[in-house]
């Protein structure tokens, strides 16, 4: 317990360095790695990467969103990490995120759009840890219930799921 809140406290040392406009040295992960960042960052802990593992991201402060899905019945509750506090963690400056998933699926984010709605990477879906074959650990999670304009099926190819990497360009 001592490590890790050691450890979350050099995580929020560290990242309110990074939001003065220098750079940082992010922690390195002390669990697996489930989150790598990567282009236009400031922020690394790796050469050329931001590498998160599940702590350090949950320690950029947690959020929920409750919504439909095309993927799923009701309105489950997911609950993970902002895309925009991953962004500021990283001193990202760029304008798109090329988000890959672990079978290699791409998709181009807008920063903008991420900074615009909670857009989180959700790490649970009702109260339970999302592992691989429910679409996990990471899952990008659109609030489209409370936002008319998310809506269409035209969104619907955002919503990745088995995250493992952002490159923001």
């Amino acid at each position: 317990m001592r490590r890790r809140l050691f450890s979350l406290c050099t995580l929020a040392a560290l990242l309110s360095l990074g939001a003065t406009g220098e750079a940082a040295t992010l922690p390195l992960p002390s669990g697996p790695v489930i989150l790598r960042v990567t282009g236009a960052i400031a922020n690394r802990n790796e050469p050329d990467a931001a590498a998160f593992d599940r702590a350090m991201l949950e320690a950029l402060g947690m959020a929920s969103v409750t919504t439909s899905t095309a993927w799923t019945d009701g309105t489950p509750t997911f609950e993970g990490v902002p895309l925009a506090a991953i962004l500021d963690a990283v001193g990202a400056s760029g304008n798109t995120l090329h988000a890959v998933a672990i079978n290699d699926y791409a998709v181009d984010l807008d920063v903008a759009e991420v900074r615009k709605y909670p857009v989180l990477a959700a790490m649970k879906q009702d109260g339970r840890e999302l592992r691989l074959r429910d679409r996990g650990p990471l899952w990008i999670v659109y609030p489209r219930d409370d936002y008319p304009e998310l809506r269409p099926e035209r969104n619907d190819y955002k919503w990745i799921w088995q995250l493992k990497q952002i490159d923001v360009r």
